[in-house]
């Protein structure tokens, strides 16, 4: 019988910073499939350079849209769906060569662990952190969210397996990322809810931005990851609180009522 082989899809934009350690962790795949958003760093280069795809997208529906253009991309047995800032450790790899060759599910779980500002963290909700992302082709799609995408499955009652080894992930690099991203994704955040109809106003901003500090620092345990535990819970409730002020400008814009 032939050996299965593996795909990974990837999306990117600007993200030249960690993506050669990125793809040389997956440097055993079969096929490795880049789809940019209209990068203007060196980020196809280091892709091309990788021996993977690069396929330019630069309309940018949202996060699942992108993701699931990879998807498409791709005609192996299973793939593989990890971001530009995420490195497979040795352990990791050699748990997905395994689990393609002799197939427990049809659906795995990765173990991932993010770091923040250089801080591995290690409560504040961010861990353990089992995320599916290696599956069939086919068995798996991502939603159709702009932003906090999920992996959609039907596993036929067969359960998610874990892998052993971990995720690396290295989600904000320093505080110039924690802003950018607090920015993108409390606007993506927005237009999400104000096209389902949501209503917004400054005290349910406040009131919700309150809860994810306390959600976070206090019930999921931030104030043992020290200082990095209250940065995450200071920018949770950031994004959430800027999140609602945006969606009540919308909303206002809509109605006339700037």
């Amino acid at each position: 019988m032939a050996e299965p082989t593996l795909g990974v899809a990837l999306i990117a934009h600007n993200a030249a910073a960690r993506l050669a350690q990125c793809l040389a962790a997956v440097s055993f795949a079969n096929d490795i499939v880049v789809v940019d958003g209209g990068s203007t760093d060196d980020t196809a280069a280091i892709a091309r350079a990788h021996n993977a795809r690069v396929i330019v997208a630069a309309d940018w529906p949202g996060f699942g849209p992108q993701k699931n253009r990879a998807l498409d991309a791709l005609a192996t047995d299973w793939v593989l769906s990890i971001d530009t800032d995420e490195v497979l450790s040795p352990e990791l790899a050699a748990s997905i060569r395994d689990a393609i060759r002799n197939p427990r599910a049809e659906v795995y779980a990765i173990d991932r662990l993010s770091s923040f500002c250089g801080q591995w963290v290690h409560h504040s909700g961010w861990y353990p952190d089992w995320i599916p992302r290696l599956f069939k082709r086919g068995a798996a799609r991502f939603s159709n969210d702009l932003v906090h995408e999920r992996l959609v499955y039907q596993t036929a009652g067969q359960p998610v397996v874990r892998l052993d080894g971990k995720l690396l992930h290295y989600s904000y690099e320093d505080f110039e990322a924690v802003l950018r991203k607090l920015d993108a994704y409390s606007s993506a955040g927005a237009r999400q809810r104000h096209a389902a109809g949501q209503r917004a106003s400054f005290g349910k901003a406040l009131g919700r931005g309150a809860w994810a500090f306390l959600r976070t620092y206090l019930l999921r345990r931030g104030f043992l990851d020290g200082r990095a535990g209250f940065m995450i819970a200071l920018f949770n409730a950031e994004t959430v609180y800027y999140r609602f002020l945006k969606l009540d400008r919308l909303n206002r814009e809509r109605d006339g009522r700037l």
